[in-house]
């Protein structure tokens, strides 16, 4: 895929020009020096994934965490009865299993796509190699890691301040392409995910996203396009005040 626009990507750094930004962007690296950063990702290219392909499994070695570069993935673990119990969704710019792979062992769940799916797969050996070079990168990482945390505690508990249709909004707005006045978000194929993670039922979801049409957000299956974002913004933006539920 030939590269367009602004591509600053340091050398060795085999990924294309948006997966570098993606990475460069995300709360996990937010406190890393990108020189260094450089080091971390160098040579190491976008794994892809189809619809319910297993990423890992259960039980199998924490031999790495992951970045989404585009896409969802799906983390839950396996019931006695055979089921699964959803334990987290995670989009692009998200991390998920860093908190495993420090701690060392075997992934406590599974990780499955759920859209087609581009990650960034940080291996044990190129991670350990990285903290020889530089000792301070393990504590930098792991304060990102703590600032990511509290962001999403921070995002958990503004979701409580908002009804179901602006609680939806706020995550379309958050989660949208940037561009122009309009903007474009992918959901996960399986809506009762998403619904999960915004704390609603998949009929509350389905009212939300039909509450929303009337401020020009379209739906077809698992694209959702967003007429103005500003129309959007003002809509989120009283129940953020408190003034509105």
């Amino acid at each position: 895929m030939a590269e367009t626009g602004d591509d600053r990507r340091p050398p060795g750094i085999v990924l294309e020009a948006r997966d570098w930004q993606t990475i460069c962007a995300a709360p996990l690296f937010a406190e890393v020096d990108q020189g260094v950063l450089a080091r971390l990702c160098s040579h190491h290219r976008a794994i892809g994934y189809a619809p319910h392909q297993i990423i890992f499994s259960q039980g199998d070695l924490a031999d790495g965490f992951f970045l989404v570069l585009e896409g969802w993935v799906k983390l839950y673990r396996s019931t006695p009865s055979g089921g699964e119990a959803i334990v987290g969704i995670f989009t692009t710019g998200e991390s998920f299993a860093e908190a495993v792979f420090f701690l060392g062992g075997a992934f406590p769940a599974s990780a499955e796509a759920a859209s087609p799916l581009r990650l960034l797969k940080i291996d044990a050996a190129r991670f350990n190699e990285a903290i020889e070079r530089d000792p301070g990168l393990a504590a930098t990482l792991l304060g990102s890691v703590v600032a990511h945390t509290e962001r999403l505690f921070d995002e958990i508990a503004s979701l409580k301040l908002l009804s179901t249709s602006r609680r939806l909004a706020d995550f379309l707005l958050r989660y949208a392409a940037p561009g122009g006045a309009g903007a474009s978000v992918v959901l996960p194929y399986e809506k009762a995910l998403l619904a999960g993670r915004l704390g609603m039922t998949p009929e509350s979801l389905s009212r939300a996203l039909a509450a929303l049409r009337k401020l020009g957000v379209a739906v077809l299956r698992d694209h959702v396009t967003i007429a103005d974002r500003q129309v959007l913004s003002d809509f989120v933006r009283p129940s953020r005040r408190g003034a509105a539920r």
